[in-house]
């Protein structure tokens, strides 16, 4: 048991003879216990090191070995379900030398990536998705005559999704050769592993056993009734010691519960199994945070964790402008996350209305809702990973009089897009997303950017969208939200705001009004959300007007039109993408009401953006304050506009 993460580069001798796996299958079985402490000691140094997902990682350390061991990958296709788990995956597979740029610019992807390695046979960062991907590659490899094992390893979190019984129930049904790993490590059940059902989970992975088995179904299958009795008695044998019942209706044969920390009985469990035919489920108990004692304890507080290097010196942010003062700066680090806002929000607003339910995906604390959870427990439901049911859930309840506020990352809703459209917006149902996560998310790359929200959710009717540029304004805006009576969406950024002092009543604005934070002229710069402190920084140098927006839909058509009127140039700005998003709405408006004004509609690119620092990121595509001066004055330049500030 490890108590601190090492600073240095620890000594591992076994780790650093594995190039990839076929080294790793030159060593003695009995050489993989050593090997699996050395494999820890050396990601809990990286991940020190560069910050990232630790817990989910640490449990499956066995597992990896076992199974690189036992399987020919990648010529045998792994898929790994989310990815948080995967970081010895990508140690063994050829990518430990370049560990310590992790979810760096340039560096290795926070999650299995098919452009990063061979041995990445899936693109993965949501949940449930990895049942479904290996019976995609089971069938192409029949279709192909190719002769290869598919394994996906899912958790048991990930296996609550609909999406992953949808798979399950097909594989089932397709009778074909497939292995289904399911990585439980909820601690409520770790009592379960004992010597009785380790013993029968050894049986049934057996050759005799599977033998027996298999002959036994083809005598039968000529009497019918003989052999329903058959397979009834198999299923109340298994169910007396086992908890797989329900997998074995389906189509598998289930083999649990079996020890996912014993690598000896894992690669002798792997090796039955891999000479088995048909759809097999592996069920493996682990601990989360496996041989860190700080993350045994905390499995959620050490989900993930920022790097601890402390030979490095704190970085600190580049400040906007030189007009930024010390006090405001204070009072940025001072202030409390986006989602702590909300979470408190959330707090007041029930604490004066009864009929207010919280719902969340499986991100209630990552979404700020722990204290609400604690104070209204008969309020808040944590559905688990089912966004779909998250939504049509929340639609139930607005239809029985409640109002339900749905708690969601942005790259999240987009899994219940059917369900926001079909079951909340076309009935012009009362629920509030509050969405979470919105613009670039930094480290975690493409798969968890909210990069699409506004473009997604301004076409669909009856949905008003906001955009918070600050903290109190979050507060305000999700007031307004409530109070609105019909669909609406507050999106916010991860992280920290600038700093703005917090109004703690629940004051509502009016719907669809912007406000001019800075008068100036030629330019006026319409921005969304976060990118109204940038907008603030580029407007000091070039004179600029600059509004926050607030509102996506409805726009503020008559301030958009009185900005067209009295300046040279519109700018818009939203930290999502360009193409359909808050600025292709002020290209309508301006277009349909007839204003003749050049347009530049700055924000993300039609592009999936690779992970990084947020503040890196937002420069690279130009959504800084300098980058801003820049395009505004390339722009004024090409349309020969004259500007004393410029």
């Amino acid at each position: 048991m490890l108590d601190e993460i090492p600073a240095n580069r620890p000594i591992t001798p076994l780790l650093d003879q594995i190039a990839d796996p076929t080294d790793l299958r030159q060593l003695e079985v009995a050489q993989l216990a050593e090997l699996a402490d050395e494999l820890r000691l050396f990601l809990l140094y990286c991940v020190g090191q560069t910050g990232g997902h630790l817990g989910a990682g640490l449990g499956v350390v066995e597992l990896t070995i076992a199974i690189h061991y036992v399987f020919d990958t990648p010529t045998d296709k792994l898929v790994w379900d989310v990815g948080h788990q995967a970081y010895p995956h990508k140690i063994l597979t050829g990518r430990r030398d370049e560990m310590l740029g992790m979810r760096q610019t340039g560096g290795l992807a926070a999650f299995p990536s098919r452009a990063e390695s061979e041995y990445d046979a899936f693109g993965v960062g949501h949940s449930s998705t990895s049942i479904s991907a290996a019976l995609g590659m089971m069938m192409a490899a029949r279709l192909q005559d190719q002769d290869r094992h598919n394994i996906a390893v899912i958790g048991d979190g990930a296996m609550t999704a609909g999406l992953a019984f949808e798979a399950l129930n097909h594989a089932g049904h397709l009778d074909q050769n497939i292995l289904v790993i399911l990585n439980d490590n909820n601690m409520s059940i770790s009592n379960n592993v004992g010597g009785l059902s380790s013993y029968f989970a050894r049986m049934w992975a057996s050759k005799p056993y599977n033998f027996i088995r298999k002959g036994g179904k083809h005598m039968l299958s000529k009497i019918p009734l003989a052999s329903k009795a058959a397979h009834r008695a198999e299923e109340y044998m298994k169910g007396m010691v086992s908890p797989g019942t329900l997998f074995e209706e389906i189509g598998f044969n289930y083999i649990g519960l079996v020890d996912g920390h014993d690598t000896v009985g894992l690669v002798e469990m792997l090796g039955n199994i891999k000479t088995l035919g048909g759809p097999q489920l592996l069920h493996v108990v682990t601990q989360k945070g496996k041989g860190y004692s700080a993350s045994e304890n905390d499995p959620f507080g050490m989900h993930a964790m920022s790097k601890i290097d402390a030979s490095s010196k704190p970085k600190t942010a580049k400040p906007l402008s030189d007009s930024v003062s010390s006090a405001d700066m204070k009072r940025a680090l001072s202030s409390p996350t986006y989602s702590k806002v909300f979470g408190d929000w959330l707090c007041d607003l029930a604490a004066q209305d009864e009929l207010v339910v919280a719902i969340t995906p499986a991100m209630g604390e990552g979404s700020g809702m722990k204290d609400f959870a604690e104070q209204f427990p008969d309020r808040f439901h944590d559905v688990a990973i089912a966004e779909q049911h998250c939504v049509t859930f929340a639609a139930g309840m607005a239809c029985s009089g409640l109002k339900p506020i749905v708690a969601i990352y942005s790259t999240f809703l987009q899994r219940a897009y059917d369900q926001l459209i079909h079951d909340i917006a076309l009935q012009g149902l009362n629920v509030l997303f509050a969405i979470d996560r919105a613009g670039l998310v930094g480290e975690d790359g493409p798969t968890h950017a909210g990069s699409f929200d506004l473009s997604y959710l301004r076409c669909i009717p009856n949905m008003i969208v906001m955009t918070p540029s600050d903290e109190n304004e979050t507060r305000k805006l999700l007031s307004t939200a409530y109070y609105h009576d019909g669909p609406s969406a507050v999106r916010y950024p991860r992280g920290k705001g600038p700093g703005a002092s917090i109004d703690r009543s629940l004051d509502t604005l009016a719907i669809g009004k912007a406000i001019t934070r800075r008068k100036g002229r030629t330019v006026a710069i319409l921005a969304f959300g976060s990118m109204v402190t940038p907008a603030l920084a580029a407007a000091q140098t070039l004179d600029a007007t600059v509004v926050d927006m607030r509102f996506v839909k409805p726009l503020d058509e008559q301030l958009v039109g009185d900005m067209a009127a009295s300046h040279q140039l519109i700018v818009t700005a939203e930290e999502n993408v360009i193409m359909g998003g808050a600025g292709s709405a002020v290209n309508e408006f301006l277009l349909q009401a007839n204003y003749q004004i050049p347009v530049l509609n700055l924000g993300l690119p039609d592009a999936f953006l690779e992970q990084g620092k947020v503040p890196e990121m937002l420069a690279t595509v130009n959504l800084d304050s300098e980058s801003f001066v820049s395009a505004i004055r390339n722009k004024l330049k090409v349309c020969k506009i004259q500007s004393e500030a410029v």
